[in-house]
């Protein structure tokens, strides 16, 4: 399968928030995303209303979908322009697992846990967090789906019996995370990053630096790709892919109300800053 896709958010190392998960139908049923999530998703990505940009510079632009000032969650959405890297192979880079260990130095494990369905899978993820936060790890429901001309790739928080949270890890909780690619002309893309969070403020600071390292590592896929099985892409060609299969039955929603509450909103903001993500 590929790498766990609700990074860039890995290395915000935020405490997650206690609200339910809009890919969640009714906040407690597991269920694969449909075309009209996709598409709910992908005019997120492209609606401006009701965001507020928060950082214009280098090609990244990041907004956020604030509630009230008071309220811990809101939105996050990002945007690169990437020259010179087709959306195909942008794609590719964020399936890539193997690759990922190559470009994300924030990675601690990735490992695929099983299939769903010929586009939908299950998969831990853990990453390292600045002293003095506690590493993080996710277990989370992910399906792709190339719509018209554009690649989207989302994600979710679940529970899977055979992956509970560990003593050394927090276990965060994604709500809604996800990328849009669309092709620029043949030999370009711009990238959409969105996701639901808890930013802590000064977090908006590093979705620029993981934007501009995913750029980078897509300039030097296809040379890498053509040393590393060049014809392995199993989220492209579903035969391929070997893994065992999942049961929707065996998953149930991750809350983070029935996680330990970490409490770090009194850690300094410097801390929270010293990301090796650069730019």
């Amino acid at each position: 399968m590929s790498s766990r896709k609700s990074l860039p958010a890995a290395s915000a190392c935020v405490p997650w928030v206690r609200h339910r998960s809009p890919m969640s139908r009714g906040g407690e049923m597991v269920y694969i995303p449909d075309d009209s999530d996709f598409s709910s998703f992908r005019d997120q990505c492209e609606n401006l209303e009701g965001w507020h940009c928060r950082y214009n510079k280098g090609g990244v632009t990041v907004w956020s979908q604030g509630q009230e000032e008071s309220c811990t969650v809101q939105k996050i959405k990002t945007r690169i322009s990437c020259k010179d890297v087709p959306a195909e192979t942008l794609y590719d880079v964020l399936h890539d697992t193997h690759y990922r260990k190559k470009w994300d130095s924030n990675m601690i494990e990735t490992y695929d846990i099983g299939r769903l369905t010929v586009n939908a899978d299950v998969g831990y993820y853990s990453w390292k967090c600045p002293s003095p936060l506690k590493n993080r790890d996710f277990v989370t429901l992910r399906s792709w789906l190339p719509l018209d001309n554009d690649y989207i790739i989302i994600n979710y928080s679940v529970k899977h019996p055979k992956y509970p949270p560990r003593k050394d890890f927090v276990r965060a909780v994604s709500l809604q995370t996800g990328y849009l690619i669309k092709a620029n002309g043949t030999s370009a893309c711009i990238l959409y990053y969105l996701t639901q969070v808890d930013p802590r403020g000064a977090l908006n600071l590093l979705y620029p630096q993981a934007m501009k390292k995913i750029y980078k590592a897509g300039l030097k896929y296809p040379e890498w790709k053509h040393k590393h099985d060049p014809e392995y892409k199993p989220w492209v060609y579903p035969e391929q892919n070997t893994l065992p299969s999942v049961s929707l039955d065996e998953l149930s929603v991750q809350h983070a109300d029935s996680l330990e509450n970490i409490d770090e909103t009194g850690l300094s903001e410097d801390h929270l800053n010293m990301s090796d993500h650069e730019a």
